[in-house]
């Protein structure tokens, strides 16, 4: 029994092409922990990841006991990103940057799997970071997205051709700036890495 693959199951919000588009993002549950600073350099980064993958990984192996049917392959990791004062992001301000870390959790889970999870997760390892973890519905709705290829330091440009794209379109940005991270920066070279970048508008 094939597992379910949700970047083929909702093709269109994880590869959205190399021009900018608008999409409808339905709600969906996500486990998520918030942080601030540089992720590159700040150890609670890592903290964070460490924690959403022990914890999703959890939940798909109670889900694949229930069911073979509800087994699922783990959805990429993703990330809102925020400033108090967005020049913060312009500048390379790092010390200045907010985010959440959050992992997609696919229906049927509800939120006493998720506390099973949580509780197996953290029973196999100390995870200090899944004490600030929740689970939570997440509304989107209508957004502009596209593909960044290349270093996560070069997504400049393409952010501006988003933006761009969304003025054009006669929408203003809302809510926070939302990255997809579809490869995995420790084995990918850094040319060939793929990162949707989606701007919720209004």
């Amino acid at each position: 029994m094939p597992k379910r693959e949700f970047k083929t199951i909702y093709r269109e919000l994880y590869q959205p092409p190399t021009e900018p588009v608008t999409v409808d993002v339905p709600a969906m549950n996500f486990i998520m922990i918030d942080g601030s600073g540089d992720p590159e350099t700040d150890p609670w980064y890592q903290q964070v990841v460490e924690a959403l993958y022990a914890v999703g990984y959890s939940i798909k192996f109670i889900l694949k006991e229930r069911s073979e049917d509800l087994d699922f392959v783990m959805p990429p990791l993703e990330g809102l990103w925020w400033a108090e004062d967005m020049a913060a992001f312009t500048e390379a301000k790092r010390e200045d940057w907010q985010w959440t870390m959050m992992l997609m959790i696919p229906e049927p889970v509800d939120d006493e799997m998720y506390l099973e999870g949580h509780k197996k997760a953290c029973e196999k390892k100390c995870l200090v970071a899944a004490d600030l973890m929740r689970f939570e519905r997440f509304d989107e709705g209508l957004s502009a997205q596209i593909m960044h290829r290349g270093p996560y330091a070069e997504e400049g440009p393409t952010v501006q051709r988003l933006h761009a794209f969304i003025a054009e379109q006669g929408h203003r940005p809302r809510g926070k700036h939302h990255e997809i991270y579809l490869s995995d920066p420790r084995r990918a070279k850094p040319e060939s890495m793929k990162t949707v970048i989606r701007q919720p508008v209004g």
